[in-house]
């Protein structure tokens, strides 16, 4: 492979993994926060509320989540060989696209 796939895979999923690091942290305050106050902040016209901060920060770490898993997908696909080989028709995966999305698991044309 002329382009280190596998590196750039592995930097992208320490990057990932830090971000759900410091994700679940804000979560964790937001907790904190909500546990500690006795604030009916549902009905506080001055901005979002503790439920929805929870729910913003819950799909931030969902997507996140997603992302490893694809991640990681890539990864076994490097180990077993069939990495850049779409997995609907079997051809190629251009090269242009892996650079692009280097876990991607199909061509342009089945994408």
């Amino acid at each position: 492979m002329p382009t280190d796939h596998r590196g750039r895979l592995t930097e992208r999923r320490a990057a990932l993994e830090e971000r759900l690091r410091a994700l679940r942290a804000t979560r964790g305050e937001i907790i904190a926060a909500s546990a500690s106050s006795n604030a009916d902040d549902e009905h506080d016209p001055e901005g979002s509320t503790i439920a929805y901060d929870r729910a913003q920060v819950g799909a931030l770490i969902a997507s996140a989540e997603h992302e490893r898993e694809e991640l990681d997908a890539a990864l076994a696909r490097i180990e077993d060989g069939t990495h850049g080989v779409c997995e609907r028709c079997g051809r190629p995966i251009p090269a242009a696209r892996l650079e692009v999305r280097p876990a991607a698991r199909t061509c342009v044309g089945c994408g």
